[in-house]
């Protein structure tokens, strides 16, 4: 009994003591969790399987100025099917003809029952709820698909479950590929595509997803519409033309080629508005030439030569030249303190004193650094003489101190060096080398807005790449030409610098490109690059960049034009041998193709025609003569009777006369079309035999042989 009692007393203290805490423990801790707690607990539950996931929109397009597609995105849809969907009556009547559609549309390498077994055996699995049944495959192929049996029945009753993903798209493959850019995840966006990517992404939508596979993180949509539909982008509309864009590269890249160079870029505006209609920037890969970098915009470089046309216009704006003036080009060498400076033309071996307007055409580098130095320092370049402030200022009057703004990221700053500046690094021999083109860093761009502004008539235009935001066709914004800068220099100093251009091609370095199909007119230019000084009379360089800017035609001024190509290794190193024929091929074809450049032929006064320059001795059926003179307002005169007619020139007009052909016998048909001479001979029975086209010169039978159907050959000429 005792024994009993103890073990009794031990249960009742393990119950009490122990069993019965815990329990209320645990319903603590129920009602905590499901009741207190549950609001927060139920909220991160379904976090983990149900989460509202945001839905791209379709990016817009990027098309050129005449509507044709630059950047696209095309859709295409991975298929995936849902074994486990579809209620088992719907999945036993359909699952044959289903493996039957697959096996013989989708995967050959299933039999229609080997297909069928496979469906099987994964809806018994239930595991797998998103199997790929085929990738990137088109909108047609998905609609396909979306036919076949139990797939019709859509995502939840047929578990066919469609997800799109879209892949950017160049319809022109490489053509101004850096200029319209790109953007990817982990990159900083690039050209248009990032410039403008708010506009073009649209605004994304929502769907609630429930996971359906946490180890693969597979989610579901949980209804068929999302909640929020997403907006598809807008389309951006660029100034680009695709067939001036198409002439620009295929220049450039010709003669990357034919002088082995390192890298080349090319912009083509229109000088009234600033529109860039082509740019091409081309750089050596391994695999060939591509477009990896906007040299255009992002090289900061220094002009060199080119650079003159700025310094000539700051002493002619000042007035402390003119043309007709001369300098001491000492034979094409000079000092500045310890560097010398000498002219790359050997021409300049045999000259010293010459006219301002023979020193600019032939690009002396002694010249102009004389010049510029004895208006804005004199060459002894005092430190207290504080001129060179006036050339300095006179640059900034024509903006070259500022980017251009050009639609693109990237663009790189302008350097121009303050006066006397000890930050700037301003030495005694800063002036002579800036006023030639070095020591100073502009972009390509710059550069030819710079000389834009002058084909403009003074006039600087912004550079722009976008003309308008469209939707459906429609234009949302429209962006116009913008003016920087009115005048950025008197009329009668642009008036001379447009001479000076204008001979640099007449008489100067450009000559050997000049044409007499239309004007031009620009500036060559050749630097050194990556030099360095090793002693008072020896440098080393590193290579050359060639470059030529200037626009055309001369008189009227529609377009600008810049080429830089760097590094060229074979065939030449000059501006005027290595950029200037690139601007001259893009020159002649671009006017070849611009059929406003052209004078319309029929606005012009009917010239009095000669009597050599009217049609003579040519035959034809009379109506048809007479049809064709009155057409034409030809002054004529005659009116025979007979079927048959010829042509006779009289002074400024036409007499048209009879002409007789015998019925049975070979006719004269010289001077006749093939037309007439086949219908002439053949009503006659004879069998023809046709050498050359134009009229007939000679045929084989003579006139007036009896026509008994025999051959006669005729010769057109």
């Amino acid at each position: 009994m005792n024994i009993r009692n103890e073990v009794l007393y031990r249960m009742y203290f393990l119950l009490f003591g122990l069993v019965v805490p815990a329990a209320a423990v645990l319903v603590y801790r129920t009602i905590e969790i499901s009741v207190i707690d549950g609001e927060r607990w139920r909220t991160e539950g379904q976090a983990d399987y149900v989460r509202y996931r945001q839905i791209r929109a379709d990016r817009g397009n990027i098309l050129a100025s005449d509507g044709s597609l630059l950047a696209t995105s095309i859709p295409y849809f991975d298929i995936y099917f849902d074994p486990v969907a579809p209620a088992e009556k719907d999945f036993a009547g359909h699952i044959d003809s289903l493996a039957f559609c697959l096996a013989t549309f989708v995967d050959d390498t299933y039999t229609p029952g080997g297909y069928r077994d496979y469906l099987l055996q994964l809806r018994r699995d239930s595991t797998n709820r998103h199997l790929l049944i085929k990738s990137r495959v088109s909108f047609n192929e998905k609609r396909k698909l979306e036919s076949f049996p139990l797939f019709r029945m859509g995502r939840f009753r047929g578990g066919f479950i469609a997800e799109q993903v879209s892949e950017r798209r160049r319809p022109f493959g490489l053509l101004a590929q850096r200029t319209i850019g790109y953007v990817r995840e982990g990159a900083k966006p690039v050209g248009l595509e990032g410039f403008y990517n708010d506009v073009l992404e649209g605004e994304p939508g929502g769907q609630y997803m429930i996971c359906v596979d946490r180890r693969q993180d597979i989610w579901m949509p949980l209804e068929d519409l999302a909640a929020i539909d997403p907006q598809g982008g807008d389309d951006v509309v660029t100034t680009i033309d695709v067939n001036l864009q198409d002439i620009v590269e295929n220049a450039l890249v010709r003669a990357l080629n034919y002088h082995d160079a390192e890298w080349g870029t090319a912009v083509l505006m229109d000088t009234k508005t600033g529109a860039i209609k082509a740019i091409a920037n081309l750089g050596r890969m391994a695999e060939g030439w591509w477009e990896t970098y906007n040299y255009a915009v992002g090289s900061a470089i220094e002009p060199g030569s080119t650079f003159k046309t700025a310094s000539m216009l700051a002493m002619l704006e000042d007035g402390t030249i003119t043309l007709e003036d001369t300098v001491d080009i000492e034979h094409g060498k000079t000092q500045f303190y310890k560097e010398t400076m000498v002219d790359s033309s050997p021409e300049s071996a045999t000259m010293d004193s010459i006219p301002v307007r023979k020193a600019f055409e032939m690009s002396s580098n002694v010249g102009i650094a004389k010049l510029v130095t004895s208006r804005y320092g004199g060459l002894s370049g005092r430190a207290d003489d504080r001129s060179a402030t006036k050339y300095i200022k006179r640059l900034k009057q024509f903006n070259l101190h500022l980017p251009t703004g050009v639609e693109i990221e990237g663009e790189a700053d302008p350097y121009i060096k303050e006066a006397y500046s000890q930050e700037s690094n301003w030495s005694g021999t800063t002036l002579p080398w800036m006023s030639i083109g070095y020591e100073l860093r502009l972009t390509p761009l710059q550069l030819l807005t710079f000389y834009n502004a002058i084909a403009n008539g003074g006039t600087m235009m912004r550079p722009y790449l976008v003309q308008g935001v469209q939707r459906n066709g429609e234009m949302l914004r429209e962006f116009r030409p913008t003016v920087v800068k009115r005048h950025i220099a008197s009329e009668a100093s642009i008036a001379q610098i447009r001479e000076l251009l204008e001979g640099v091609v007449e008489r100067g370095t450009a000559r050997k490109l000049s044409t007499d199909k239309f004007t031009f007119a620009g500036k060559t230019g050749t630097s050194q690059i990556n030099y360095q000084r090793l002693s008072e009379t020896v440098t080393r360089v590193g290579g050359y960049r060639a470059s030529f800017v200037g626009y055309f035609p001369a008189d009227n001024p529609r377009f600008s034009c810049i080429v830089v190509i760097s590094k060229p290794n074979r065939n030449g190193i000059y501006g005027s041998d290595v950029a200037g024929p690139v601007f001259r091929e893009i020159a002649d074809k671009v006017f070849a193709t611009t059929v406003d450049l052209h004078p319309v032929i029929n606005e012009q006064p009917r010239p009095v025609l000669a009597n050599q320059q009217l049609p003579g001795f040519d035959i034809g059926q009379k109506d048809d003569i007479k049809k064709v003179l009155t057409y034409l307002d030809v002054k004529n005169y005659g009116t025979p009777t007979t079927e048959w007619a010829v042509i006779r020139p009289r002074s400024d007009s036409l007499l048209v006369m009879e002409r007789n052909l015998p019925e049975k016998q070979v006719p004269s048909v010289v001077g006749m079309g093939l037309k007439d001479a086949l219908y002439a001979l053949e009503n006659r029975g004879l069998a023809v035999k046709v050498e050359g086209y134009g009229k007939v010169v000679q045929q084989s039978l003579r006139p007036g042989t009896p026509a008994r159907g025999q051959t006669i050959k005729v010769t057109l000429r």
